[in-house]
């Protein structure tokens, strides 16, 4: 393979990084939140407003179950109102965010949800506000659950953002579509699959690791 194609790689695994970075953290930053509160808003529960539960219960699941490309394809000019464009990988982390804050949420639901209530209780007769057992309780009980949700969510995100290249969404997918299947180089296809599996293969480990290593923290205090 020679050097441009290389260079091309190395440029298109920075773009694909970019984007499932930000999107990562955006999508965590609006899916916490969201998910904590799916799975304390039931009726009885620390924050509990069932109507808004099952409302925000219906959004998520109605997003989770739009196909990807077609929810690219979809928002295009909510894309472009946010990023001032619909294609590269700027535009693409708009779409990502999107499809990954309803996945992220309910992760972390179950996540959370794993917790044993009876710590939940034995926090409120201590008179912990529903905050404090959010914060003191419920996310560091559950932070093993969480860390391998995330994990879950960048290795889905990696995938996704393959798929935006089919609509110019730059990245490795871009990439393979452009040289591996427009111009009929299977040697390029094939090290944009190599990259991918080697970035989930990466992701994957450092994630069971960190939840390795806070489980055995939980353990021992």
């Amino acid at each position: 393979m020679s050097p441009e194609l290389i260079n091309l790689i190395i440029q298109a695994t920075g773009e694909s990084l970019y984007m499932v970075g930000i999107a990562a953290l955006l999508g965590t930053a609006f899916g916490l939140p969201l998910g904590v509160f799916l799975a304390t808003s039931r009726k009885g529960e620390l924050f509990a407003a069932p109507l808004v539960n099952r409302v925000l219960g219906i959004v998520v699941n109605a997003t989770r179950s739009t196909p990807f490309i077609i929810l690219v394809v979809a928002i295009i000019p909510f894309t472009r109102l946010i990023a001032g464009t619909s294609i590269g990988s700027t535009a693409a982390i708009v779409p990502l965010t999107i499809a990954s804050t309803p996945f992220i949420a309910r992760l972390v639901e179950a996540a959370i949800r794993e917790v044993d209530g009876g710590l939940i209780e034995t926090a409120s007769s201590f008179g912990a506000s529903p905050l404090q057992i959010v914060f003191k309780v419920l996310i560091p009980e559950a932070l093993p659950g969480l860390l391998l949700a995330l994990t879950l969510a960048v290795v889905s995100l990696l995938g996704y953002s393959a798929m935006v290249g089919a609509v110019g969404g730059g990245g490795l997918g871009d990439l393979g579509i452009r040289y591996g299947y427009q111009r009929f180089m299977p040697e390029m296809m094939l090290a944009v699959v190599v990259v991918l599996i080697a970035l989930v293969q990466l992701v994957q480990s450092a994630g069971d690791y960190l939840a390795r290593r806070v489980n055995r923290r939980l353990r021992h205090r």
